[in-house]
C-alpha cells in the first residue's frame, strides 16, 4: 500500500483530500505546515508528498528546495490556490513533479496521484533485479519471473524482443541465477561475423585448417565449458552452420574446423533474435528441428513504449552511469527536470532502451551534466504542433518578476510545440488564463489546441 503525506494548512482540504485518498486504498499521513512535514519525512518513508504552495512559515516551495537538496527522489505534487506561472514553474525546477491549481476536482487529483505513483522512481531497483536488469512494471516483473522459473535447470531458453529491449542482459539474467553463475558467460553476435569466421568462433579450429590457421584455436563452446553461451541474433545463422549447431546442442559435443575429433562440452545455450523465428520456419529460412531445440522455453521481451513505467528508472540508471564515468565533477548535479521526465514518457522508443540511453548521454552533454531540462532533448521528443511553432516576440519591458514569468511561459510553449492545453496544465493555470498574459506579454504564436491539433494564431 503506498502512503502519502499531506502539507497544507488549509484544514477542511487536508480532511477532504485524506479522506478521499484513503478510499483509494492508500495510507495517509496529514500536516498543517512545512516544519511539521520536514519532521514527518525525516521521520518516515513515503511514496508521495502532496504539498501547499502558500503556508505559513515554511512555504511548499521551502519544502521542495530541501527535500532536494537532502537528496530525497519523493515524488511532490504542488497544489495551490494562488496558481501564477513564476510559482509553477520554479515549483517545477526546484524539483515538484506536477502542480495543481485549487480547486482540485477529486477525479483529477486521483488520476494525478496514481500517475505518480506508478512512475515514482525506485532507487534499489536495479540492485532487485538479476542481471543488471532495470524495472518493476508488470511487463519486466513478468520477464524476471519467468528467468527465476527456468534458471535452475539447464533447459535451452530463447530470448525474443525488438532491437534495444535488453536481451543480452536478460541472458545473464538467466546465468546469474543458475548453478553455472561461478563458470564462464561467453556471447556471440552471430550477425557481426562471416560464416566462416562465426564456424571457427563457435568450434574452433585446428592448425593448418584453412589459410592463416597457424595454431589450434579453442572456440567459445569449448571456453564456455560449465558455463553458458549466448547466441544473439541466431537469425542470422547460415542454414550450414544451423546444422552443426543443432548437433552440437543434441551431442552435447564439438568438433574443431580441421578436425574429426569430437570433444565434449557441457554449456547451457541461451538464444536470441529480433526476428519471427516461426515465420522464417515457414519461409524455409531457419531449420524447423533447430527451432523447437532452441525455444524450448521463450522468453518475449516486452517493447519500452510498453512499460512507461519503468522510463524513470532507467533514466536514474543512465545517469548514475554518467555520474559514475565522471566522479569529483559537476556530473554530481546531473539530474532530469520533471518536464523533460514527461516528454521521456510520452515517447514512443523505437529503438526501445538502447536508444533511451543514447538520448539520456547527449542531453547530459547539452545540458554539460547539469540538470536536463526539455530544451536539451531532441526535437523529435517534443510535442510538435501541426505546423510547428513560430513566434515573433514584439517589445516589452516589465519588472524582473513579469519578465521571469513572461521568459517561463516562453520556455514552456516551446517545450510543447504550442500545445496550449498541455501547456496551461503544466503551468498551473487555466487555457484563458495562459492566452491572456501571451497576449499581455506581447507574444504572438501559432499554437494548437492540444486536443484536435487546429491551430489558433493571435
Amino acid at each position: 500500500m503506498a502512503k502519502i503525506l499531506i502539507i497544507d494548512d488549509d484544514r477542511a482540504f487536508r480532511l477532504s483530500t485524506a479522506a478521499l485518498l484513503r478510499a483509494d486504498g492508500y495510507e495517509v499521513d496529514s500536516v498543517a505546515d512545512g516544519a511539521a512535514g520536514g519532521e514527518s519525512l525525516r521521520a518516515s518513508r513515503y511514496d508521495l508528498v502532496i504539498l501547499d504552495l502558500k503556508m505559513p512559515g515554511v512555504d511548499g516551495l521551502g519544502v521542495v528546495e530541501a527535500l532536494r537538496l537532502w537528496g530525497e527522489r519523493v515524488p511532490i505534487l504542488m497544489i495551490s490556490g494562488f496558481g501564477t506561472v513564476e510559482s509553477a514553474v520554479r515549483a517545477l525546477h526546484l524539483g515538484a513533479d506536477d502542480f495543481l491549481t485549487k480547486p482540485v476536482e477529486p477525479d483529477i487529483l486521483s488520476a494525478r496521484v496514481a500517475d505518480l505513483l506508478a512512475r515514482r522512481p525506485l532507487p534499489d531497483a536495479p540492485a532487485a533485479n538479476p542481471g543488471g536488469m532495470v524495472g518493476r512494471s508488470p511487463a519486466m516483473r513478468e520477464t524476471i519471473a519467468a528467468i527465476r522459473r527456468v534458471a535452475a535447470g539447464d533447459t535451452t531458453v530463447l530470448i525474443t524482443g525488438e532491437t534495444g529491449t535488453g536481451k543480452e542482459l536478460a541472458a545473464r539474467a538467466v546465468h546469474d541465477l543458475s548453478p553455472r553463475k561461478n563458470a564462464p558467460f561467453i556471447a556471440v553476435n552471430c550477425a557481426a561475423l562471416a560464416e566462416g569466421v562465426l564456424e571457427s568462433e563457435l568450434f574452433g579450429h585446428v592448425k593448418g585448417a584453412f589459410t592463416g590457421a597457424i595454431r589450434d584455436r579453442v572456440g567459445v563452446f569449448e571456453a564456455a565449458h560449465g558455463g553458458t553461451i549466448f547466441l544473439d541474433e541466431i537469425g542470422e545463422m547460415s542454414m550450414t552452420l544451423q546444422q552443426r549447431l543443432l548437433r552440437v546442442l543434441q551431442e552435447r559435443e564439438v568438433t574443431k574446423v580441421g578436425s574429426s575429433r569430437a570433444v565434449k562440452v557441457d554449456v547451457r545455450a541461451v538464444a536470441a533474435t529480433n526476428r519471427d523465428l516461426s515465420e522464417m520456419v515457414a519461409q524455409g529460412k531457419f531449420r524447423e528441428d533447430l527451432y523447437y531445440r532452441l525455444a524450448v522455453f521463450p522468453i518475449a521481451l516486452a517493447p519500452l513504449r510498453d512499460r512507461r513505467a519503468d522510463i524513470p528508472l532507467l533514466v536514474e540508471h543512465a545517469l548514475s552511469v554518467l555520474r559514475s564515468r565522471r566522479p569529483g565533477s559537476a556530473s554530481d548535479h546531473l539530474a532530469c527536470s520533471p518536464l523533460a521526465m514527461r516528454l521521456l514518457r510520452n515517447y514512443d522508443w523505437p529503438g526501445n532502451i538502447r536508444q533511451l540511453f543514447g538520448v539520456i548521454e547527449r542531453a547530459a552533454v547539452e545540458a554539460e551534466f547539469g540538470r536536463i531540462e526539455a530544451q536539451h532533448l531532441p526535437a523529435e521528443l517534443r510535442p510538435a504542433s501541426s505546423g510547428g511553432l513560430e513566434l515573433k516576440e514584439q517589445r516589452y519591458r516589465g519588472s524582473g518578476a513579469a519578465e521571469d514569468e513572461r521568459a517561463a511561459i516562453l520556455s514552456v510553449l516551446e517545450a510543447t510545440g504550442g500545445a496550449l492545453a498541455q501547456s496551461a496544465e503544466l503551468l498551473g493555470m487555466g487555457r484563458t488564463t495562459l492566452w491572456r498574459k501571451i497576449k499581455q506579454f506581447g507574444l504572438t504564436p501559432t499554437i494548437t489546441d492540444g486536443a484536435d491539433g487546429e491551430r489558433t494564431k493571435n
